[in-house]
C-alpha cells in the first residue's frame, strides 16, 4: 500500500482549439461528422458494465435535419431501474475502499482520453445530436468536461486535508465517508460537460450513480460511458439507463437507499422531484442530499456610460449562441434611452445578419433548437409578442420546422416590463429590451430584481464606477453569478463556479469544492491518549 501523503495540484484549464481552415484539428473533426453522420447505431443502456437491451426504442435525431436517425436506444423500465440500483449499491462498498488517490487517477486518464484520444468523438456527437456548432461544442463537451474532471481532483484533495485540531492530549480527524446508498444523476441536453460532472462529481467522493441522460443527448452521453470505461472506471459505479424518466423515476425516488439526486433540468421537474421525495420521506434510510441548478431569466442590465459596441456584442453572443439553449443566455435586457438608438441599431444589423444551418458547416452561427417541444414552446412566445401591443419584434420572430427546427434569432421591444417574455423562461433564441428613461437607473435596478423568480446570471455593463458598484449591491440576490462588463453566459471551471438560488436551483456552485462538500457525510473521530481512571473531577475535592 501506497503511505505517501499525496495532493493534486492546481491544474490549468483546457486550451480550446481553433478549428480554423487549415488546421489539423478541423479536417480530424470533420471525418469524424461524416462518420457518425454516415452510421446508425445502437445504443443499450449500461448497468453493472453489462448492455442491456429492452426492445423498447427510442430515436436518436439531428435537431437540424430531423428525417436523419443517428441512433436507436433501448429504454429503461422499473425492472432495469432496479437491476441498475442494486448495481450501484454493489458496487459502492469496493469503490468506496480504493484510496481517493486512485479514484482520482481514473478521473484524471478520462480527461487525457478525451483531450488527446477522443476530442472529436465527443465533439462531433454532441454536434449532431444537440445541435451545437464547432465552437459551443469545444468549450463544453471537450474543455469544460476535462476542467471538471481535472479541477474536481484538486478540489478534492483541499477537502480531504481539511482536518480539525489537535486536542492535547487526543488525536483528531475527520473521515469523510461517502453518503449512504446511492445517487440518482439526472442531466440535461444542453451541456454534455454538465452530464459528466454530474456523475463524477459524485462518483469521485466514493459514491455510485444511477445515471438518467436526457432523452435528446443519449448519444453524447453514450460515448461518455464508454470513455469511462475505457479510463478504467469500475462496474456498476456508473449506471447509464436512458429513457424518459417517468418510466423508471418513481421506483428509483422511491427505494430505501436513494441517498441523492444531483439534477440539472428544468424548475417545474426539479420541484416535481423534490415534492416526490419528500413524500416519501418515511421510505428513506437517510435524509436525500438534493442539489440542482434549473431555470433562469438572465438580465443584462446597461448603465447610461456603457459602451454601446460592448453591448451591443454582449448581448449577441449571449442570447445567441446555442440558440439560447443556456440557463444562463441573456434573455431580458434593459437599456438607457440615450443608448437605445446606436446599440439598437448595432444589435438588430448584427443579428439580422447571423447565419443559420447546418452544424457541419462551419460558417453558421446558429443552429437548430433542440427538438418540436422547444420549437413549438419558442415560436408561441413570439407569437404572444406579435400579437400584443405591449411589444415589437425588431428583429427575427420567423421559424421553419421542415426539415429542421429552426428559428432565426429575435429581438422584441417591450413597453410593458412584466410583459412575459421579460418574466418567463423561453429557453430560444429571443432576446426581449426594456428601455427605461437614463434617470430610472435606480430604480430600473430594483424592478430587475423584483421581476422574475429566477436568480442564475445577470450583468452589469457601464464606466461610472460607482454605479457599478450600486448595481452589484442592488442585485445582490439576482444572480449566482454576476458579470461586470461581460454576457453572463461561459462560466468557466476553478474562475467562475456556477449556480444560482431562487427558483434557478440549492447554488452549490458546480467547479469548485463547495459541491463536492454534498458528495460527502464526515465523521469526526477522537481518540483519547490517556483516559481518565475515575469519575471524580479536581473541582470536587474538599477545602
Amino acid at each position: 500500500m501506497n503511505q505517501a501523503i499525496f495532493r493534486f495540484g492546481l491544474p490549468s484549464n483546457e486550451p480550446v482549439l481553433s478549428y480554423s481552415p487549415g488546421s489539423p484539428e478541423r479536417e480530424l473533426l470533420k471525418q469524424e461528422l461524416q462518420r457518425q453522420a454516415g452510421q446508425q447505431i445502437e445504443i443499450p443502456l449500461i448497468i453493472g458494465g453489462k448492455e442491456v437491451r429492452t426492445g423498447n426504442t427510442g430515436r436518436v435525431i439531428m435537431p437540424h435535419d430531423h428525417g436523419h436517425c443517428l441512433a436507436t436506444y433501448h429504454k429503461t423500465g422499473p425492472k432495469e431501474a432496479l437491476l441498475a440500483i442494486e448495481s450501484a449499491l454493489k458496487a459502492q462498498k469496493l469503490w468506496a475502499s480504493l484510496s481517493w488517490v486512485e479514484r482520482s487517477s481514473i478521473m484524471l486518464r478520462t480527461a487525457e482520453l478525451m483531450s488527446k484520444k477522443h476530442r472529436q468523438l465527443i465533439n462531433a456527437a454532441t454536434m449532431l445530436g444537440q445541435g451545437k456548432n464547432v465552437y459551443q461544442s469545444e468549450i463544453d463537451a471537450v474543455c469544460e468536461s476535462i476542467d471538471y474532471l481535472r479541477f474536481n481532483v484538486h478540489f478534492a484533495s483541499n477537502i480531504y486535508e481539511g482536518q480539525p485540531l489537535p486536542g492535547g492530549d487526543s488525536v483528531n480527524r475527520l473521515e469523510y465517508r461517502p453518503l449512504e446508498g446511492f445517487v440518482f444523476t439526472v442531466t440535461p441536453f444542453n451541456f454534455t460537460s454538465i452530464a459528466m460532472n454530474l456523475n463524477i462529481s459524485v462518483a469521485l467522493m466514493a459514491n455510485t450513480t444511477v445515471w438518467k441522460p436526457a432523452t435528446t443527448a443519449v448519444l453524447s452521453g453514450y460515448y461518455l460511458m464508454k470513455i469511462f470505461e475505457e479510463a478504467g472506471m469500475p462496474e456498476g459505479v456508473i449506471n447509464f439507463v436512458p429513457g424518459p424518466s417517468g418510466s423508471f423515476a418513481e421506483t428509483v425516488l422511491s427505494h430505501p437507499d436513494m441517498a441523492g439526486l444531483h439534477f440539472t433540468g428544468s424548475t417545474k421537474t426539479f420541484q416535481t422531484l423534490w415534492q416526490k421525495v419528500a413524500s416519501n420521506m418515511d421510505t428513506y434510510n437517510c435524509y436525500p442530499r438534493l442539489v440542482g441548478e434549473t431555470g433562469g431569466k438572465d438580465f443584462v442590465f446597461a448603465h447610461p456610460s456603457a459602451d454601446p459596441e460592448e453591448l451591443a456584442t454582449a448581448l449577441v453572443r449571449g442570447a445567441f449562441e446555442y440558440q439560447g439553449q443556456k440557463c444562463s443566455a441573456a434573455s431580458r435586457v434593459y437599456i438607457p434611452r440615450s443608448l437605445w438608438k446606436k446599440t439598437r441599431e448595432l444589435m438588430v444589423g448584427w443579428t439580422e445578419e447571423l447565419k443559420m444551418g447546418d452544424v457541419r458547416d462551419f460558417r453558421n452561427f446558429c443552429n437548430a433548437v433542440i427538438d418540436e417541444a422547444a420549437f413549438d414552446k419558442v415560436m408561441d412566445y413570439i407569437d404572444k409578442a406579435k400579437a400584443s401591443p405591449q411589444a415589437t419584434i425588431i428583429a427575427g420572430g420567423i421559424g421553419d420546422r421542415s426539415a429542421g427546427y429552426f428559428i432565426r434569432p429575435t429581438v422584441i421591444e417591450v413597453q410593458d416590463p412584466y410583459f412575459a417574455t421579460m418574466q418567463e423562461e423561453i429557453f430560444g433564441p429571443v432576446l426581449s429590451v426594456f428601455v427605461y428613461e437614463d434617470s430610472a437607473y435606480s430604480e430600473t435596478l430594483e424592478l430587475c430584481d423584483k421581476t422574475s423568480p429566477y436568480a442564475l446570471t445577470g450583468a452589469v455593463f457601464g464606466k461610472d464606477r460607482y454605479c457599478l458598484v450600486e448595481a452589484c449591491r442592488r442585485l445582490r440576490y439576482a444572480a449566482g453569478n454576476f458579470y461586470i462588463n461581460d454576457k453572463p453566459t461561459g462560466a468557466v471551471v476553478g474562475q467562475q463556479p456556477f449556480g444560482g438560488s431562487r427558483r434557478s436551483g440549492t447554488n452549490d456552485k458546480a467547479g469548485s469544492q463547495l459541491n463536492l462538500l454534498r458528495w460527502v457525510s464526515p465523521r469526526t473521530v477522537k481518540e483519547n491518549l490517556l483516559p481518565p481512571r475515575h469519575y471524580r473531577y479536581p473541582f470536587m475535592e474538599e477545602e
